[in-house]
């Protein structure tokens, strides 16, 4: 069973005159022609979705689309795989988890090289305390003598995959209990209220937890010098994605969306942090402007501006892809990656 009631629809509304439609340049030949992409939480992390739906690219590409916000990582891949959505933006781990259950799906590009959204954030009377590792964090219990706590936005989601690896590699992860704690609100809401000791999440957030004395950063992985000296390199993170049976289908409407993403790529790229900013602004108001400039800056520093998967990369994300917690087994790249339609939107629309 699917839950996705809480979850928030941003709708792209046609011109309702076809004179004011014809005189924007938009709207004319998206008549008839709808679409709709599900993102996790109201972050910059998934501007790409927001940047082509204000600049109307999916209208210039003769479609109207709305935009769904699912919650979390994993009820958005369970919105796309009840195709009460057509397209979603998440960790590539959810297309191989679709995969695994039975739900063919392909990554059409990937927009980052690093995951954006490792940073944890102790609780800032823990860090008084003088707890500013994860190794001192690990060693420390709450008053009842359990392990400490720490609250990613989903179990199974990117945060959790990315955060339970590094921590792997501290050999800590399992000397703590993880929870999901949803979208912003609820991540900041169990900080500040102290039902979780530590909270792992993107830029905006930790940034947010500090400015109101809830957190402090005590160790970020999102960093290019601790990613680079654990991973090795550039690996396909979060990704545009849709299921095998919507390619099969509509390519069509594949190629009109990924030529929408790809031109928001070329934009993003081309403009500087406080035009992204109020562009997307509606989309991302559950944190403040300053956090919200961070991770726009930050997610230029991580951004794939080809948007291509190529086998190098694929190869160091298997090693976090694939074990335990995830319970996946390696499938090849091709099943996995269906690159064709982001080869024709580069031609068409050359960087």
């Amino acid at each position: 069973m699917v839950f996705v009631i809480r979850r928030r629809e941003i709708v792209c509304v046609a011109a309702a005159a076809p004179a004011l439609a014809f005189a924007s340049g938009r709207g004319a030949s998206a008549q008839g022609k709808t679409g709709s992409s599900v993102y996790p939480v109201a972050v910059p992390t998934y501007e790409v979705q927001f940047v082509a739906m204000e600049k109307g690219f999916f209208k210039d590409e003769g479609y109207d689309f709305k935009l769904i916000q699912g919650g979390s990582g994993v009820k958005t891949r369970e919105i796309l795989a009840s195709r009460q959505g057509d397209f979603a933006i998440a960790d590539i781990l959810h297309v191989l988890q679709l995969n695994k259950n039975g739900r063919p799906t392909r990554a059409l590009n990937t927009i980052d090289q690093r995951a954006p959204g490792v940073r944890f954030a102790v609780r800032k009377d823990l860090f008084d305390q003088g707890i500013d590792t994860m190794q001192k964090l690990a060693a420390w219990k709450r008053p009842d003598g359990k392990r400490a706590i720490v609250g990613v936005s989903s179990l199974g989601g990117t945060s959790h995959l990315w955060s339970h690896y590094f921590m792997e590699r501290l050999e800590l992860a399992d000397k703590v209990t993880w929870v999901g704690v949803g979208n912003v609100d609820t991540m900041l809401g169990t900080l500040k209220s102290k039902q979780i000791d530590v909270l792992s999440s993107a830029i905006s957030v930790t940034t947010e937890a500090e400015k109101n004395g809830w957190g402090k950063v005590i160790y970020a992985p999102s960093d290019e010098k601790i990613w680079n000296s654990v991973i090795g390199g550039p690996v396909p993170v979060n990704a545009n994605f849709c299921l095998l049976a919507t390619i099969e289908k509509e390519p069509e409407k594949v190629q009109a969306f990924t030529n929408a993403i790809w031109r928001s790529v070329q934009w993003i790229r081309a403009n500087n942090a406080d035009t992204i900013l109020a562009t997307i602004e509606r989309f991302v108001g559950s944190t403040s402007r300053e956090a919200n400039l961070l991770e726009i800056g930050e997610l230029k520093d991580v951004a794939d501006w080809n948007g291509l998967i190529n086998a190098e990369s694929w190869a160091r994300g298997e090693k976090v892809w694939y074990g335990e917690l995830t319970g996946l087994k390696p499938i090849k790249m091709e099943d996995a990656v269906a690159d064709r339609f982001l080869k024709a939107a580069h031609a068409k629309y050359p960087a």
